[in-house]
């Protein structure tokens, strides 16, 4: 499956990844200079990188002494995912509500279709869809400063979100979460889907803390690609 992004958005997230599930850790130096011949660029598109992984709490840049990684900690990424959670709840409430039958009938079909790449244990193309899904109900809000919120929100925790993936069977878990949001929503139930996608992300933020330290957890994948793909 091709993935769509520019060099920049590329480096962030492979370097993203990298810090979350402790292949650098805290404290350590991010060389502009190794980093831009790591990924063959120019040391601008490096700097873009960090300043965005900067912004993610990530990445700690230093006036004069450069950039090192951040150390994250789970009073931080939990006060992120309970703002998530709330974003996410109203999202699905929302498009239960105001989602046009077409959205609806998208969704489902995108859903169900989803069930294979769980049975392959398709990890990166699941969580491909995965942000595809989440979208949809943003989108499906139909309000537009909602979704700019919540996008800002979920763009800050990616990296740790994509690490979930990595924890045995937390992909069919996914989808049991994702099936109960779609079918609350299918049926118009604004309370059950917001419930559903509360849940949904106060798991994920159980799943995702197991890297806050950087901690490679029990029986968790532990090779992690250098670049995206």
């Amino acid at each position: 499956m091709i993935r769509s992004g520019t060099t920049v958005d590329q480096m962030v997230r492979a370097i993203g990844d990298r810090i979350v599930t402790g292949f650098l850790r805290p404290g350590e130096k991010l060389d502009e200079t190794s980093l831009a011949a790591r990924f063959d660029v120019s040391r601008t598109p490096v700097r873009e990188a960090l300043g965005q992984l900067s912004a993610m709490g990530l990445v700690e840049r230093r006036p004069n002494r450069g950039a090192i990684v951040a150390v994250v900690t789970q009073e931080h990424l939990a006060s992120m995912f309970e703002s998530m959670a709330e974003l996410e709840a109203i999202c699905a409430r929302f498009s239960a509500a105001r989602m046009t039958s077409g959205e609806r009938r998208s969704l489902e079909i995108e859903h169900q279709s989803s069930a294979r790449l769980v049975q392959l244990g398709a990890e990166e193309d699941y969580e491909y869809f995965n942000t595809e899904f989440h979208t949809r109900l943003y989108r499906g809000a139909h309000n537009a400063h909602i979704y700019e919120m919540t996008v800002m929100t979920r763009s800050r925790l990616a990296p740790f979100r994509r690490a979930q993936f990595m924890l045995p069977g937390r992909l069919a878990k996914s989808w049991q979460e994702h099936d109960a949001i779609v079918t609350a929503i299918m049926r118009g139930d604004g309370n059950a889907a917001g419930k559903a996608a509360k849940d949904h992300v106060s798991i994920v933020s159980e799943a995702s803390a197991v890297f806050a330290l950087g901690e490679q957890p029990k029986g968790a994948r532990t090779t992690m690609p250098v670049t995206a793909s």
